[in-house]
C-alpha cells in the first residue's frame, strides 16, 4: 500500500461518525501546517551554514518561496501540547499567526480547531499521526506531501458523493483536458476551480516535459468559500500562487476579469444550473452564440470561456452530456452558432461511473477562438475550420481497485486520446491522423449538418457507435438508475420552486 494511502487511512479511521466534509477541512488544515512548518525547519537548517543570513528574518525564508512560520505557529511546539486541553485553541492561533505574516494565505486557513463540538482526541489523534509522519527536508519529501494532499482531496470528495464532486474532478479527466491542451505556457484560467486540481495537473505536466513552471501565470475563481480555501492551501503547497479569487456572487453574475484573455482555459463548470440569475443577463456581452436559456447555465459557461480565450486560446470543458444534443429553449441553434462560427474543435465522449456520486457521463468540449492557423508548444497547427474531431471513449475506462462504482482511465487510455487530437491538428507530421472507426473521427461541417448539429461523437465515429449495448447489465443498470435518481432529485428542486413562487404570490 502506498504512503499516501497508508496515511489516509489512519487519518480517516479517527473520523469516528464526523461527517467528511466537516473532517477534511480540519485533517487537510493540519497536513498544511505540517507542511509549511517541515518546510520552514528545512530552509532554517540551511540557513545556518551561512553566517550572513539573520534566522530570524521573515524575509530572508520568502526570498526562498518559502512560509515564515512564527515560533508560536512551528509544528514541534503544537505537538509537543498535543494533549492540551486548549490544543484546539492553539491551533487556531497558529494558524492566524502564519496568515498574519504571509499575506498571500491571508483568510486561506481554518480556524476550526477550538470549537466547543470538535473531538479534541481528534486533534490529537492527527497531530500524532502527521508528526510520526518523517520529513527530511529533500524537495521529495515536499513533492511526497503535495501528493498526500491531493490524494486526501481525492479521497474526501469520494466520501462526500455527489456533493464532493462539486469541488473536485477525478485525476484522470484532468489529465485527459490537461494532455490534449499542453498548458505549458502563458496565462491559464478556471473560471470555477474547486480545489485547483487543473492548476495542479498543470503543473506536473509542465514539469514532466522539462519546461518551467514559472512560465505560466494561473488565474482562478470559486464561488464556496471553503473551497477557495481548499485551492489556496493545495496550491501554496504547490508553490503555485496565481490570481485566484473568491466570488460569492459567481462567475456567470459577476465576472471577476471581465477585461483579461487566457492562452488556456481548464473548467469543470456545475452542470445544468438554473438559478444562475440568467434572467438578469439577457443582453451581456459575452452570449456571442445567442442568450443561454434562464432554465439552464451550460451555454453560458461555455460562452463566457470563449469569450476570454486570447487569440490562439484553447479550452477544455467538462459538460453534461445532454449539451451535445439538446434541442430545448434555443441550445440548438446556440450549439449551431458555435459550430458555425469555429468555436468547437473536438468533442470527446466520456466513458460513465469517472464522477463522485454519480453514474452519469459527461464529455468535453474543445473550444478554440481561431482554428485557421497558430501554435501549439512551439508547433504549427494546420488549417482546421470547417472540420470538428470527434473521439468517442465510451469503452474505455475500469473500475478503481476496491471500487464497485468508480471508474478511472489508464495512462495508456488518457496517451491515445490526446494523440489523436494533436494528430488530427498537424503536430505530429503531415500523415499522422486517420479515421479510426469507433473511436475517432474528422467531420466536415457537412457531415454535422446532417446530424442537425447534435455533436454526440457516436453518430460520427462509425462501426462501434451501437456498441453501447455490449455494456455490463450491472454497470447499465447503475447508470440508468444515477439517471433517474438526479431527474427525480431535479424534479422535486423544480416543484419546490414553483409551490415558493406560488407563496410569493399569494
Amino acid at each position: 500500500m502506498s504512503i499516501e494511502k497508508t496515511l489516509f487511512a489512519a487519518a480517516d479511521k479517527m473520523r469516528g461518525a464526523m461527517d467528511p466534509g466537516e473532517y477534511k477541512h480540519v485533517a487537510l488544515g493540519l497536513l498544511f501546517l505540517r507542511y509549511v512548518s517541515a518546510a520552514f525547519e528545512a530552509k532554517r537548517i540551511e540557513f545556518t551554514k551561512n553566517d550572513l543570513i539573520d534566522l530570524e528574518d521573515p524575509e530572508e525564508y520568502q526570498a526562498e518561496s518559502v512560509f515564515w512560520v512564527p515560533e508560536k505557529a512551528r509544528w514541534n511546539g503544537l505537538a509537543a501540547n498535543a494533549k492540551a486541553h486548549d490544543i484546539g485553541v492553539q491551533i487556531d492561533d497558529a494558524m492566524r499567526e502564519i496568515e498574519k505574516a504571509n499575506p498571500t494565505l491571508q483568510d486561506a486557513l481554518p480556524k476550526v480547531y477550538g470549537r466547543a463540538n470538535l473531538d479534541r482526541s481528534i486533534v490529537s489523534g492527527l497531530i500524532e499521526l502527521f508528526t510520526n509522519f518523517e520529513m527530511k527536508g529533500t524537495s521529495a519529501d515536499f513533492d511526497l506531501i503535495g501528493r498526500i494532499y491531493e490524494y486526501f482531496i481525492g479521497e474526501f470528495a469520494s466520501s462526500e458523493g455527489k456533493r464532493g464532486g462539486e469541488f473536485y474532478t477525478p485525476k484522470s479527466v484532468v489529465s485527459i483536458l490537461v494532455e490534449m491542451l499542453e498548458p505549458t505556457t502563458g496565462r491559464v484560467y478556471d473560471p470555477c476551480c474547486g480545489t485547483g486540481g487543473f492548476f495542479v495537473q498543470s503543473e506536473k505536466f509542465i514539469e514532466a516535459h522539462q519546461g518551467r513552471v514559472g512560465d505560466i501565470a494561473v488565474y482562478g475563481q470559486e464561488r464556496n468559500h471553503t473551497t477557495f480555501r481548499l485551492a489556496r492551501m493545495n496550491l501554496a503547497i504547490r508553490g503555485i500562487l496565481g490570481e485566484i479569487r473568491w466570488n460569492q456572487e459567481g462567475t456567470l453574475k459577476r465576472d471577476a476579469f471581465p477585461d483579461e484573455r487566457f492562452d488556456f482555459i481548464l473548467a469543470n463548470p456545475p452542470f445544468n444550473i438554473s438559478d444562475w440569475d440568467g434572467d438578469q443577463l439577457r443582453e451581456d456581452q459575452r452570449w456571442k452564440f445567442g442568450a443561454p436559456p434562464v432554465g439552464n447555465a451550460n451555454f453560458a459557461w461555455m460562452s463566457h470561456i470563449h469569450h476570454h480565450l486570447s487569440a490562439n486560446g484553447i479550452a477544455g470543458v467538462v459538460m453534461a452530456n445532454g449539451s451535445m444534443s439538446s434541442m430545448q429553449s434555443g441550445e440548438g441553434d446556440i450549439r449551431k452558432a458555435m459550430v458555425q462560427r469555429g468555436a468547437v474543435d473536438a468533442m470527446v465522449a466520456l466513458p460513465g461511473q469517472l464522477f463522485f456520486g454519480t453514474g452519469i457521463p459527461a464529455c468535453l468540449w474543445i473550444l478554440a477562438k481561431d482554428k485557421s492557423n497558430g501554435q501549439a508548444a512551439g508547433r504549427k497547427l494546420r488549417d482546421r475550420r470547417h472540420e470538428v474531431l470527434f473521439i468517442d471513449a465510451r469503452k474505455m475506462g475500469a473500475l478503481i481497485p476496491g471500487s464497485r462504482k468508480q471508474k478511472q482511465l489508464s495512462g495508456d487510455e488518457i496517451a491515445k486520446i490526446a494523440r489523436a487530437y494533436h494528430a488530427w491538428r498537424g503536430e505530429l507530421g503531415e500523415d499522422a491522423y486517420k479515421d479510426e472507426p469507433g473511436f475517432c473521427k474528422s467531420a466536415s461541417l457537412a457531415d454535422i449538418e446532417q446530424h442537425n448539429f447534435v455533436l454526440t461523437p457516436g453518430r460520427y465515429v462509425g462501426a462501434g457507435a451501437a456498441e453501447e449495448d455490449d455494456e455490463p447489465f450491472e454497470e447499465k443498470f447503475e447508470r440508468l438508475m444515477a439517471t433517474l435518481r438526479e431527474q427525480f432529485a431535479e424534479g422535486r428542486r423544480l416543484e419546490a420552486e414553483i409551490e415558493a413562487r406560488l407563496g410569493v404570490l399569494g
